[in-house]
């Protein structure tokens, strides 16, 4: 399918959609090069990930990579503990890593600097230079993807994956040779959301479901259909969604999966909407995502609904 002809409804969210085969082959050398420089040598005994929203999300693919690559165990920072209740945690040696496309975060940016006054290592990985964020780490990846002009985050979210799968590579994990998402499987992953948007329109709640390296993609379309198209959307842990919310499925909710589709689900009577796969091995997550990117671009588009201006939400938001 061909870019759409004038400013039709979530135009920004489609052209930074197509954007991301060129942004992450752009990048993927000078993150790992950087990461290098910075990060090649050092040893830590656990490393905390501060992060919101969709950074959030990237975050729980980083957790993954670190504690199977390379065995050291994850924070994800609740940043209130700090920000709201002034807690003066006692961290053994630690990389902390703050996560913000906008760098703007004000919650993220005091984890890193209270981490930074422990003595820590601190790393921030943002789109923006000379935000806060950069002002209070150690040292700054750049994600340069250029400006994202929709409120959904796509190509930023995308990046911050690669900069976190070659920063466990920086820090000496040995993942597969890296493989990045191209044109032809854009194209494939939209005209399969193209077939199954209508699923989604139709179904309430839409469950969407992961696990390993699978679950930040789970997490993460879970948000996008919430913010793109505001359909009601959860997200769950393979695993768990079978101790307890598998209950709600029925006819007419929807389970979209990424990875292996239980047996049993068919039974609910629920739609199963199975995510195209490809065979890349630690890398899938960089694929995986552009399916619920579409899948929400498209459902907000049958919905009238223009993710460009989401709802009720800002493209920076400031929380401590």
């Amino acid at each position: 399918m061909g870019s759409l002809v004038g400013m039709a409804l979530g135009y920004h969210m489609e052209q930074e959609i197509r954007q991301q085969p060129e942004v992450l082959a752009s990048n993927a050398g000078r993150y790992l090069a950087e990461l290098k420089q910075y990060l090649e040598g050092k040893s830590f005994d656990m490393v905390l990930l501060a992060a919101r929203g969709s950074s959030d999300n990237a975050a729980l693919f980083a957790r993954y990579l670190i504690e199977i690559h390379l065995r050291i165990p994850v924070s994800l920072a609740a940043p209130s503990v700090i920000t709201k209740h002034k807690s003066q945690i006692r961290y053994p040696k630690c990389l902390a890593v703050g996560i913000s496309q906008s760098g703007a975060a004000p919650d993220v940016s005091e984890v890193i600097a209270y981490m930074k006054g422990q003595g820590h290592d601190t790393l921030a990985i943002t789109n923006t230079a000379g935000s806060r964020l950069s002002s209070e780490a150690d040292h700054t990846l750049l994600l340069e993807t250029g400006i994202e002009k929709s409120i959904a985050a796509t190509k930023t979210y995308s990046a911050s994956l690669l900069a976190l799968a070659q920063m466990v590579r920086a820090m000496g994990g040995e993942l597969e040779s890296i493989q990045l998402p191209d044109n032809d499987w854009l194209e494939r992953v939209h005209d399969e959301a193209l077939a199954n948007s209508g699923h989604v329109v139709r179904s309430s709640p839409i469950f969407s479901l992961g696990r390993g390296y699978s679950y930040c993609t789970a997490v993460e379309t879970a948000l996008k259909l919430m913010e793109c198209a505001l359909i009601a959307a959860k997200s769950y842990s393979i695993a768990d969604f079978h101790h307890g919310p598998k209950a709600l499925a029925n006819p007419a909710t929807a389970c979209i999966l990424y990875g292996e589709v239980p047996d049993d689900l068919a039974a609910t009577g629920a739609t199963v909407i199975s995510a195209p796969s490809a065979d890349v091995g630690v890398w899938a997550p960089l694929w995986n995502i552009q399916f619920g990117q579409w899948l929400s671009l498209l459902a907000a588009r049958a919905r009238g609904i223009d993710p460009d201006r989401a709802q009720n939400l800002k493209k920076v938001t400031e929380t401590l």
